[in-house]
C-alpha cells in the first residue's frame, strides 16, 4: 500500500507541472516519468469520437499500420487452404490451418492474438464469433483480415497493423506502442492512426468528429492531447 501511495504522490506532483491539455510531446515525456512499475508499459490512447453509436452507420471500424510498431511480438493465425495457405507461412505466419484450426479453437486452444481468414473460410470462421468475437480478433474485411490476399495481410500483422473499432460510447481504443519508445515514434504512430480513423469518419458523423484525444500507459495517468500538437 505504501508503494501505491509513493507512486500516486509522484504522479500527481508530475503531473502539477504544466496543465492540461498537453501537447503530444509533452504528454509522451509525461508518461514515461510517471512509469514506476518494474516492467515496460504499453502506451494506448482513447479517442472519442463525434458518431451515433446507436446508428449502424456511425461504426467506425478500420486498421491502421503503425511506422514503429507496437512494440510487441504477435502471433499470427491464417485461415486458409491450398496455395493461399502455403502463402500464408511463407509470409511468417504463427498458425495456419482451416477445418483442423477451426476446430481447436472451438474448443479454447488459442495460441494466437490476431487472425486473418481469406474470404472463402468465413462460413467455417464464422461459427467461431462466440470465441473469437469477445477477444477481439474475429476476421473483418473493413479491417483487413478477410482477404485473398493472405501475404501482405500476414506481414502488416507482424509489422505494427492494429484494428479498431469503436464501441457503444463512440470510443476507440488502441495501442500505439511502449513507453520506452522514443517520444516522436509515439507521436508518428498516433498521428498515423489519427489519419485511418479520419479516413473512415463516417457521412452521417456531424460536428466534430476527434472530439477528445487521451494517452495513457498501462497502469498510469490518462492525458489529454492538444490536438493543435498534432500534424
Amino acid at each position: 500500500m505504501a508503494l501505491g501511495s509513493k507512486r500516486s504522490r509522484f504522479i500527481a506532483e508530475r503531473l502539477g507541472v504544466g496543465a492540461a491539455p498537453y501537447a503530444a510531446a509533452d504528454a509522451f515525456k509525461l508518461l514515461r516519468e510517471c512509469s514506476r512499475v518494474k516492467f515496460v508499459e504499453s502506451v494506448d490512447v482513447s479517442v472519442t469520437l463525434g458518431v451515433d453509436p446507436r446508428k449502424s452507420d456511425q461504426v467506425v471500424r478500420g486498421s491502421s499500420l503503425l511506422p514503429h510498431g507496437t512494440g510487441k511480438t504477435r502471433r499470427v493465425a491464417v485461415f486458409a487452404q491450398g496455395d493461399q495457405a502455403q502463402q500464408a507461412q511463407q509470409a511468417g505466419a504463427d498458425v495456419v490451418g482451416y477445418e483442423d484450426l477451426a476446430e481447436r479453437v472451438q474448443k479454447g486452444e488459442i495460441d494466437f492474438d490476431y487472425a486473418i481468414a481469406t474470404p472463402d473460410a468465413m462460413p467455417l470462421v464464422g461459427r467461431l464469433g462466440p470465441v473469437l468475437g469477445p477477444r477481439g480478433m474475429m476476421p473483418n474485411p473493413k479491417s483487413g483480415t478477410v482477404t485473398a490476399d493472405v501475404a501482405p495481410a500476414v506481414k502488416n500483422a507482424k509489422h505494427g497493423q492494429v484494428n479498431f473499432t469503436s464501441g457503444k460510447d463512440g470510443l476507440v481504443h488502441c495501442p500505439i506502442g511502449r513507453v520506452d519508445f522514443p517520444v516522436e515514434s509515439l507521436k508518428e504512430n498516433l498521428e498515423a492512426l489519427l489519419a485511418e480513423l479520419v479516413r473512415f469518419r463516417p457521412r452521417t458523423a456531424k460536428g466534430v468528429y476527434l472530439k477528445r484525444i487521451t494517452v495513457s500507459t498501462t497502469m498510469g495517468p490518462g492525458l489529454t492531447l492538444d490536438p493543435a500538437s498534432l500534424s
